[in-house]
């Protein structure tokens, strides 16, 4: 099978960062499905890991990289269960196991949803791992209730244009009463995050407190660090109401004083979307099944793939500049690759 590995540990730019390969197919494991991968979408994971710095550790030799995906089932394993061989899927894989950058790639069904029936295949594989993460962080971690009762709060967050933000402002503004406040600082991503469902745009350009105390001037009641948490951490404490809650998602680049959350006994929760596949959880197969729930919103019309920018076939050059693009933070929405 046709595949891009990781090379060297250089820059993106670099032609031996990542490199097309052909490999063995892989055998399924009792839980696992082989899926014939159609397309597939980059993460600033990916970069990280490829760079040494993301989660997982530093790039290997050979090894796959890319974990969002859509595909074909091609083969079951042993104690299978929930899919055939011909089901269309998607999925945002393991962190410990082999990646997505690949003809074929083997993932536990447990963490695999059904494709949307009226999507392709490039737009469906733009939405598994940020889905998952904007989910979780909403509905698992600071545990907001899907509906629609008066008086839900507010929710700000931080890098509303990215890929989990561009998904995190549909769900809130789609599933609950929360009033949304996205941050943008280009007009082409203030423009985004309104399209994607933001009630109000604030620039993180300038400081955040003031802007969001101008739409809540008790302050926000949830915030969603997606990026750059060190740069804005004085401006979100100072943002939240008393008893409010932080979400994280990235590692930042320095030390958070935490002890800033306790004058407003606010809390601070990490979602990190791989822990279920990592430690094999007990509800491992949430996700599975958040996907097929995320799948019947899209068919519905309630929330659209995050798809931005298509280019072209799965291979090394194209991925190459795909990370370069993703490390360059300017990117909205989600970047997608499609065929071999």
């Amino acid at each position: 099978m046709k595949a891009v590995v990781f090379g060297e540990p250089t820059g993106a730019e670099h032609e031996q960062s990542l490199i097309d390969v052909t490999l063995e197919r892989p055998s399924p494991r009792p839980r696992d499905l082989l899926v014939e991968v159609r397309a597939v979408s980059v993460n600033p994971v990916d970069a990280k890991v490829r760079a040494g710095g993301g989660p997982g550790g530093r790039g290997e030799a050979d090894r796959i990289l890319g974990w969002d995906a859509a595909g074909i089932v091609a083969a079951v394993g042993s104690e299978v269960t929930r899919f055939r061989v011909g089901d269309e899927v998607y999925y945002a894989g393991a962190i410990n196991r082999s990646g997505s950058y690949a003809e074929y790639q083997l993932v536990d069904e447990r963490i695999v949803g059904r494709k949307p029936a009226s999507i392709g295949f490039a737009a469906a594989a733009a939405l598994p791992l940020t889905t998952i993460t904007a989910w979780e962080l909403l509905f698992d971690r600071l545990r907001i209730r899907i509906g629609k009762p008066p008086g839900a709060g507010s929710l700000l967050i931080v890098g509303g244009a990215g890929g989990v933000g561009s998904i995190a402002t549909q769900l809130a503004r789609r599933l609950t009463s929360l009033t949304v406040i996205a941050t943008a600082s280009r007009p082409e991503t203030a423009a985004w995050s309104r399209e994607m469902g933001a009630h109000h745009v604030v620039d993180h350009r300038q400081p955040l407190s003031a802007q969001v105390k101008a739409i809540v001037p008790a302050g926000v009641t949830y915030v969603l660090g997606l990026t750059r948490t060190e740069d804005h951490f004085d401006e979100i404490v100072e943002a939240l109401e008393p008893q409010g809650a932080l979400a994280l998602i990235e590692s930042p680049a320095t030390t958070l004083d935490i002890n800033k959350l306790k004058p407003k006994s606010a809390s601070l929760h990490w979602e990190f979307m791989f822990t279920r596949s990592l430690y094999e959880t007990a509800d491992m197969g949430q996700q599975g099944g958040l996907l097929d729930e995320v799948a019947a919103l899209v068919e519905a019309g309630v929330v659209r793939s995050t798809m931005r920018l298509n280019l072209g076939p799965i291979n090394a050059a194209n991925l190459r500049r795909a990370h370069v693009m993703i490390e360059s933070r300017a990117t909205i929405g989600k970047i997608v690759l499609e065929g071999f």
